[in-house]
C-alpha cells in the first residue's frame, strides 16, 4: 500500500479527548465518527448525511490489559493511502484501492498503549487493532493473547438481515462442523435469536428499512495463521452484533479459543460495506487490505471440472468410472477431472499413477480430494492423515507432483481456532512448492485468501450442491441459494458451490429420484454467476449420448470462462432474482437467474454493448425448454428481457 500524502495532525491529548475523531471517504460522503463515553471507545457511520451505523463499541481485553475501558487519546494521525494491484481467478482481475487512513493512538490509565486504525474507502470501512512491543511496569512486553473484542455492528432500528447461523462444535454428520453449511435467512428481524444459539458467521447482509436502498455487508479478511477466524454474536438491543471468537469446543477441543500474537501485531481487518446493492456486489474490500504471502512457484491455470461424486456418489471411485469422467473432460475441452473420497482404497495409489497418466493423455489433469486431518472430525473418508502434518504433507505432494497432479481438494475442518487456521495457511503454503491448487469443503469462510495465497482456488462454505443430490427439498431451494450468494457470501470470496448441474433427475440414469427444479438455462448461467476460478461442471457421460442436451449447450460449457476482469451488477434483490455482467478478456457476458414463483419482465440498462447491437440470447420457452435466440440492444443501450421462475438468461457476443 502507497502512502500519497500525511495529513497535519488532528488532535493530541494525553488526558482525554479534545472531541471527535471524524474519517471520511475520498469523495466525503461516507464517514466515521469515533468519540470517547467515560473512557469507553465507540464509533458510529454515516453514509450520505444518513445514519448506517449507530454508535458501536471499539476495544480488545488480552492478557496485558483491558483495552475497552478507561482509555485516553495520545494522537490521531490521518494520511490518504492508495493500493493498485492486479490479481487471478476472482470478480476482478485489478483493484483500484483509495481510502483515508486514521491511527489513534491510545493508552489505558496504568500506560499501556495500543491502536485503532480505520480505513475509509467510498464504500468501505475497515477497522483494526494494533498493539506495539511496549515496556510497562519493568516489564518487556513481546507477546499477548487477544481474550475478546468489545468490536460491535449497531445497526439502525428496523433493520432487516441476511445471514446464516453459525452452529455449534461437534455436530452435524460425524460432528464435521462448524462447517459454514447451514440455510441463509433473508429479511429477517434483527431481533430474531439465531437457530443454534452461537450468533451468525461472516458475511452477513443488512438492509436499512429506513433507507430503501442502502445495504451494509458485515465480514472480516486477512485472517491467516496468525489469528482465529471470528463471526458474529446474536443481537443485543442497544449494542448490536460483537464480534466472537471461536466455541472452546471446536477443532474437537484442541487449540484456543483465543488469538495469540507476537508484538508488534495486529487483528484481521473489520470490514463494512456500505451503500447501493451495486456496491455491495462489486466491493473488492477483502483483497484491497491484504497482500500476497507467497510468490507462486508456477503459472496456476483456471479451468473446470468434472465430478462423478455429485450424482454417482461413493461407488463411482473405481479406476473404470473415473475414466469415463476423464473422457467426459476431454471431449468438452476441461481441463481438469477430480476424484473424489476414498481413491485410496476404492482405486489404490498405483492405479492413480495410471489414472493420472491416462488423463493426461488426453489433455486433463486430476485433482485429488482428501479429509483434512484425522482427530478433528470423525469421518471416515480416506485419504487420513495425510494433510495434518509437515511431514505427512511432503511425502504426499512430492508423489502428487511426480504423477502429474494439479490440485486438491481437502475436507471436513469444523472450526474457526487459530489452530485450524494454521493449518489452512500450513496446507497451501506446502501445496505452492508442489505446483498444487487448492480447494477447502467442510470449512470456514475464506478471507482475503485469493490474494494472501495464489494458489488458493476456493472454498465451499456455504449449503452447496451435494444438498440438491441429497434432498428435494434443497433441490427446491436451490433458485433461492443461487440468487443470494452474490450479494453475500460470493460477494466475499470465491465459492467452489460444486457443479452446473445438467441431469434432469438426481441419479445416475437420469430417471430416477427426485429431479431438478432449475432450468437448463438456470444451470448454464449458474456458471457465471457463481465465482470460482475452477469451476465444477456436474456433467454425466450420459449428457453427452442420444442428442440429450442441445448442441449450443454443450457448446456454450466448452468455452464458458472461469475468470474475470471486471464484474458489474446490473439487476437484482437477495434470494429473489440476480443479474450480473461478468467480462472475460474483451468479452461481455450477462447472466440472470430467478427464484420468484412468477415470470419477470425487466428492463436492462446494457452499457457494456453497442446501441443497436444484436446478441446472442440464451433463455428459456415458456415450456421451459432451453433456447438460444438473437436479442437487440435498442437505442438507448436497453434491452427487455424475460425470466421465468427458476430459470435462467444469458446475453453475450
Amino acid at each position: 500500500m502507497r502512502k500519497l500524502f500525511l495529513s497535519i495532525l488532528m488532535t493530541s491529548s494525553v488526558l482525554a479527548w479534545a472531541g471527535d475523531v471524524v474519517v471520511s471517504s475520498p469523495d466525503g460522503q461516507l464517514q466515521v465518527t469515533v468519540n470517547n463515553a467515560g473512557g469507553r471507545l465507540f464509533y458510529s457511520a454515516t453514509h450520505g448525511g444518513q445514519t448506517v451505523m449507530e454508535p458501536s463499541a471499539l476495544g480488545l481485553k488480552t492478557s496485558i490489559g483491558d483495552f475497552t475501558r478507561d482509555l485516553s487519546l495520545l494522537d490521531n494521525q490521518q494520511e490518504s493511502v492508495e493500493n493498485h494491484y492486479t490479481m487471478r481467478g476472482t470478480k476482478a482481475s485489478k483493484g483500484d484501492y483509495l481510502a483515508t487512513k486514521a491511527v489513534m493512538n491510545l493508552q489505558t490509565k496504568d500506560g499501556m498503549k495500543f491502536s485503532v486504525v480505520f480505513q475509509v474507502s467510498n464504500h468501505d470501512i475497515a477497522f483494526r487493532y494494533e498493539i506495539p512491543r511496549q515496556k510497562f511496569d519493568k516489564k518487556d512486553y513481546k507477546r499477548v493473547r487477544i481474550l475478546s473484542e468489545a468490536s460491535s455492528f449497531n445497526l439502525p432500528d428496523a433493520t432487516t438481515v441476511f445471514a446464516s447461523p453459525q452452529i455449534g462444535p461437534e455436530t452435524g454428520w460425524e460432528q464435521t462442523k462448524p462447517s459454514y453449511e447451514e440455510v441463509y435467512s433473508a429479511d429477517a428481524q434483527m431481533t430474531e435469536p439465531s437457530r443454534y444459539g452461537h450468533g451468525y458467521i461472516f458475511p452477513a447482509l443488512f438492509h436499512l428499512k429506513g433507507n430503501t436502498g442502502t445495504w451494509v455487508l458485515i465480514s472480516e479478511t486477512g485472517v491467516g495463521s496468525g489469528y482465529c477466524g471470528s463471526h458474529l454474536s446474536d443481537y443485543q438491543a442497544g449494542n448490536g452484533y460483537t464480534v466472537a471468537y471461536p466455541d472452546k469446543g471446536e477443532n474437537n477441543g484442541f487449540g484456543s479459543d483465543f488469538a495469540a500474537i507476537s508484538l508488534p501485531g495486529a487483528t484481521p481487518w473489520r470490514t463494512m460495506t456500505i451503500g447501493s446493492l451495486k456496491d455491495i456486489v462489486e466491493t473488492t474490500i477483502p483483497y484491497d487490505l491484504v497482500e500476497p504471502l507467497y510468490a507462486p512457484s508456477t503459472d496456476y491455470q483456471p479451468g473446470r471440472y468434472t465430478w462423478s461424486w455429485l450424482i454417482w456418489q461413493d461407488n463411482s471411485i473405481n479406476y473404470d468410472d473415473q475414466v469415463k469422467f476423464i473422457d467426459l473432460a476431454s471431449a468438452m475441452g476441461f481441463e481438469y477431472c477430480l476424484v473424489d473420497n476414498w481413491w485410496d482404497t476404492q482405486i489404490g495409489r498405483d492405479r492413480i499413477a495410471e489414472l493420472s497418466k491416462y488423463a493426461q493423455s488426453k489433455g486433463v489433469h486430476l485433482m485429488l480430494w482428501y479429509n483434512s486431518n484425522g482427530f478433528a472430525n470423525d469421518a471416515p473418508q480416506g485419504p487420513r492423515d495425510c494433510m495434518n502434518t509437515a511431514i505427512a504433507r511432503e511425502r504426499e505432494m512430492k508423489w502428487m507432483q511426480s504423477i502429474g497432479v494439479k490440485g486438491i481438494k481437502v475436507d471436513f475442518f469444523g472450526g474457526d481456532k487459530q489452530e485450524t487456521m494454521r493449518l489452512y495457511e500450513d496446507i497451501l503454503s506446502d501445496a505452492n512448492r508442489y505446483g498444487l491448487q487448492v480447494i477447502f469443503h467442510g470449512c470456514t469462510m475464506p478471507r482475503g485468501w485469493e490474494k494472501m495465497y495464489p494458489n488458493y482456488v476456493a472454498s465451499e462454505a456455504v449449503l452447496a450442491s451435494e444438498n440438491v443430490f441429497f434432498n428435494e427439498e434443497a433441490a427446491k431451494r436451490q433458485a433461492y441459494d443461487l440468487t443470494l450468494h452474490p450479494f453475500c457470501r460470493n460477494a466475499t470470496a470465491s465459492m467452489d458451490w460444486g457443479g452446473i448441474i445438467m441431469n434432469k433427475y438426481l441419479s445416475k440414469d437420469n430417471k430416477s429420484r427426485h429431479s431438478r427444479k432449475t432450468t437448463d438455462i438456470f444451470e448454464l448461467a449458474s456458471g457465471i454467476i457463481m465465482q470460482t476460478s475452477v469451476q465444477c461442471v456436474a456433467m454425466q457421460p450420459n449428457n453427452l449420448d442420444n442428442n440429450e442436451l442441445p448442441q449450443f449447450e454443450l457448446d456454450f460449457l466448452r468455452q464458458l470462462p472461469t475468470t474475470w476482469e471486471e464484474t458489474r451488477f446490473i439487476d437484482g434483490y437477495p434470494g429473489k432474482y440476480v443479474i450480473l455482467a461478468r467480462r472475460h478478456g474483451q468479452d461481455w457476458y450477462v447472466a440472470g437467474l430467478s427464484a420468484e414463483d412468477k415470470p419477470l419482465t425487466l428492463t436492462l440498462d446494457l452499457p457494456m454493448f453497442d446501441k443497436g447491437e444484436t446478441l446472442q440470447y440464451y433463455n428459456d420457452s415458456s415450456k421451459r425448454e432451453p433456447m438460444l435466440t438473437k436479442l437487440k440492444i435498442d437505442k438507448k443501450g436497453k434491452a427487455k428481457i424475460a425470466l421465468l421462475p427458476n430459470g435462467g438468461l444469458i446475453i453475450t457476443k
